[in-house]
């Protein structure tokens, strides 16, 4: 449940046109007939390929399906895939009947015509933030919904705090001043992932949001503050310089494996860290500059949507899975599954209790704003501009305001 390694902005940006052009010659994005016989079956299509995953999903899918009355024929292509394909079935007329989408790329595919609004299906959205909603929304349209999302926390090693007497940092003041004390040969304060991918964007963003910073002004004090916190880190030897091309993956091995003694990630870790009965490790908010801010952190997750088509009936079942999908009993059961967050909040609040590790996570949710809120379908040029400014921070190319005022001028070039 980790966000996908994303493609280069220039090929989803002429992934994206060739889209638009061939729903154009198709047709495909304009479908108004009602389709005539029963339906009894329609396709699925995601990128959940892992084996244990995509058996998890297709329960999920063949329970709604049966729900619905329909079988539910389910496949899965790798993360890097999943555009191309749709381009391919836009081109041929074979959209799915249900598409997901990493949320990130939802307005820019409902941009294209490619989806169908969810009211028109009467699709209930009750209980969800306004950060998940905002999500799934493109024009002021409601597009897609997910079943659970994630967000980021700090997770820490409780011996290795105890042992240096170090208490949980709060603040980034007391992160600086912990990553010092814990950091050791053999052994950094901090890992985290900074690498040249939205990954990195991906872990940047509590700091600058919960800072005051945006993607609208990049070149701000505010960015700038958070930008240089990451620099002393590294500087200071708090943190390798191998974050610089470290994955979220690689952060988590670097923890599990006693060569970090904290780490920025996410809940999807949980299962694997829990499997290790000598890693005693627990998990808080990220820290914000000072006491008193509130912290923001990014929505990760995946959105399913009802792609147009010419049959009226094969999208009215789509839709009625996709309800499936996204209620009550199932939201819970695939967080339970994948160690993520049911996007109603009152189940949310239910299965924190249920599931006392995943506590900060569900509260995070609840302030978590999605990565197009700001931007919407310019996000991702803006995404690449920060991990880029990123990079030239920490290997000390650029000052990170130096580095900040490029990114400002890459972000808001035509």
């Amino acid at each position: 449940m980790s966000p996908p390694a994303r493609p280069a902005v220039r090929r989803i940006t002429a992934l994206l046109g060739s889209l638009a052009l061939l729903m154009a010659a198709t047709g495909c994005g304009g479908g108004n007939g009602s389709g005539t016989g029963e339906v009894t079956s329609i396709t699925a299509l995601d990128y959940y390929t892992d084996a244990t995953e995509h058996a998890q999903w297709t329960e999920r899918l063949d329970e709604c399906g049966r729900a619905a009355g329909v079988t539910v024929e389910h496949t899965s292509v790798p993360g890097p895939s999943l555009i191309p394909k749709v381009l391919q079935r836009a081109s041929s007329r074979t959209l799915p009947d249900l598409l997901m989408l990493d949320n990130p790329d939802l307005q820019q595919i409902a941009r294209t015509g490619a989806l169908t609004p969810l009211d028109r299906f009467g699709v209930d959205s009750t209980g969800f933030t306004e950060g998940i909603l905002s999500a799934g929304t493109y024009d002021g349209k409601l597009y897609g919904l997910a079943p659970t999302v994630a967000t980021t926390a700090l997770f820490y090693n409780k011996d290795m705090l105890s042992e240096a007497g170090v208490a949980v940092p709060s603040t980034w003041d007391e992160l600086k001043a912990a990553a010092a004390r814990l950091t050791r040969p053999g052994r950094y304060g901090l890992a985290l992932d900074a690498n040249a991918t939205f990954e990195g964007t991906w872990q940047f963003l509590p700091f600058l949001w919960s800072n005051g910073g945006d993607e609208k002004h990049l070149n701000s004090p505010q960015a700038a503050q958070a930008l240089r916190l990451w620099a002393d880190l590294l500087r200071s030897g708090s943190m390798s310089k191998s974050v610089l091309n470290w994955n979220q993956a690689d952060v988590h091995d670097q923890f599990a494996a006693g060569r970090a003694a904290m780490m920025i990630n996410g809940p999807w870790r949980i299962s694997a860290l829990n499997k290790d009965e000598n890693l005693h490790w627990g998990v808080a908010p990220l820290p914000v500059r000072r006491a008193g801010q509130s912290l923001v952190t990014p929505l990760g997750g995946e959105v399913w949507t009802v792609p147009r088509s010419a049959s009226t009936a094969r999208q009215e079942k789509a839709a009625r899975v996709l309800a499936c999908l996204n209620d009550p009993a199932h939201t819970l059961a695939l967080a339970e599954q994948n160690f993520t967050v049911p996007s109603r909040l009152p189940v949310a609040s239910r299965y924190a209790r249920r599931v006392p590790s995943m506590a900060v996570f569900a509260k995070s949710v609840e302030g978590a704003r999605a990565r197009t809120g700001e931007l919407g379908v310019d996000w991702p040029k803006a995404a690449a501009a920060v991990y880029t400014a990123i990079q030239s921070a920490l290997t000390g190319e650029q000052t990170p305001e130096e580095a900040l005022e490029r990114a400002q001028r890459t972000a808001t070039s035509p």
